[in-house]
């Protein structure tokens, strides 16, 4: 356990290493929840334009999956209580920190744990290659923004991608055997329907737009001295 421990903490300061003023800026954007609304809105919009009627229990559904994911994270982190880097006695100040402390315990990480079971839900849902590479990527930022903010240990991330993937399967299992059961006869059916080639594009191509867009407003806002030193 305790080899294990060591390289997680190497394995953090090396992955917490990379960074500069602008990335700084742009991961404390990328961390947040509220950030990414829009995206979370546009695949709601995508899964009811897709399910119809059946996407109303498949949106219930997901809220719960990641009530579930969240809650459980947070009762892990309770009852093994791992200090997260920033307040670790001895690596709090070798991790490069801009954005918060975070709370006291951070085993496992609810933003890799949530992130991963969106990703598996909707790529179960949309069944396309090039929308699971687009939701997968997402996932894997949302997860690395919290090794790069010093708040989680990789191991943290990996556990929380493992809880995140077997939440997503279970409750994707959940709406297949709910339609069977109840909504037989409501259409399309959840394991035989994907999404279209332009949606998978125009979702990609917001995602582009959207992060580009981020990028390109914190260059000019740093270039014109906006941030406070």
């Amino acid at each position: 356990m305790e080899v294990i421990q060591q390289i997680d903490q190497s394995l953090l300061l090396f992955m917490n290493s990379f960074h500069n003023s602008f990335w700084d800026k742009a991961i404390t954007i990328f961390t947040s929840k509220e950030i990414w609304i829009p995206f979370y809105l546009l695949i709601v919009y995508v899964i009811v334009k897709t399910y119809k009627k059946n996407s109303i229990y498949i949106l219930i559904l997901i809220g719960l999956s990641i009530t579930l994911s969240d809650q459980f994270s947070g009762l892990i982190k309770d009852s093994v209580q791992r200090l997260r880097p920033t307040h670790d006695p001895v690596l709090g100040d070798l991790v490069h920190n801009i954005y918060n402390r975070g709370g006291t315990f951070g085993f496992f990480s609810s933003h890799a744990s949530n992130s991963f079971t969106i990703a598996v839900i909707a790529a179960r849902l949309f069944k396309n290659r090039l929308f699971s590479i687009l939701i997968f990527s997402w996932a894997i930022l949302v997860s690395y923004t919290r090794i790069y903010l010093g708040l989680h240990y990789p191991g943290d991330i990996l556990t929380g991608w493992a809880w995140g993937i077997l939440t997503g399967l279970a409750f994707y299992q959940l709406m297949v055997i709910i339609q069977r059961k109840y909504f037989k006869s409501v259409l399309p059916e959840l394991q035989k329907t994907s999404i279209s080639r332009e949606n998978s594009i125009q979702l990609l191509l917001f995602v582009m737009i959207y992060v580009a867009t981020i990028l390109v407003t914190i260059n000019r806002l740093t270039k014109y001295q906006f941030f406070s030193q």
